[in-house]
């Protein structure tokens, strides 16, 4: 069977989680997960530069062949969300460039596919994800641990040959 190699992101502008997973239908191997950090008092160009560049990075290293990536969703503050979004747009340029798929994904949708029930809290989401890949703790940040669930989920949501 075939393994794909999957990069999850859970984008923001202070924090972007990433975790790349290979999959090969049934197994998850992690291959690496993380963050990429940019300091608040940084003028906002900058930091999407930062992310950017950090992207560019992950992209050479670990070579994925498709991104997914949580989809937007905000009922309050506008302004992060149009701040979330610049940044999650850096992260799908980096994919676009490499002409890597990309996949997106709702929070319904990621916690059904790691823990079968669509309003898990996020301790049972990142427990789950802990224990689907045997790992000896949940992964830090919590934005690491929210984007390996993402690529999980993927992997769940891919149909294998």
């Amino acid at each position: 069977m075939k393994t794909i190699r999957i990069l999850g992101i859970d984008p923001g502008y202070a924090i972007v989680g990433f975790g790349v997973l290979d999959y090969d239908g049934i197994n998850f191997t992690p291959v690496e997960y993380g963050a990429v950090l940019t300091e608040a008092h940084t003028p906002f160009p900058e930091r999407l530069k930062a992310i950017y560049e950090d992207m560019e990075f992950i992209f050479e290293k670990f070579k994925p062949e498709c991104m997914a990536v949580e989809r937007l969703y905000f009922t309050s503050n506008q302004k992060t969300a149009i701040d979330v979004a610049q940044a999650r747009g850096v992260t799908v340029l980096s994919a676009a460039k490499r002409n890597v798929p990309i996949f997106e994904y709702t929070p319904l949708q990621v916690k059904s596919a790691v823990t079968g029930y669509g309003k898990a809290e996020k301790n049972q989401v990142m427990e789950m994800t802990r224990q689907l890949l045997n790992l000896a703790q949940i992964p830090k940040p919590d934005d690491a641990a929210d984007a390996l669930a993402i690529a999980i989920c993927h992997g769940h949501s891919t149909r294998w040959q």
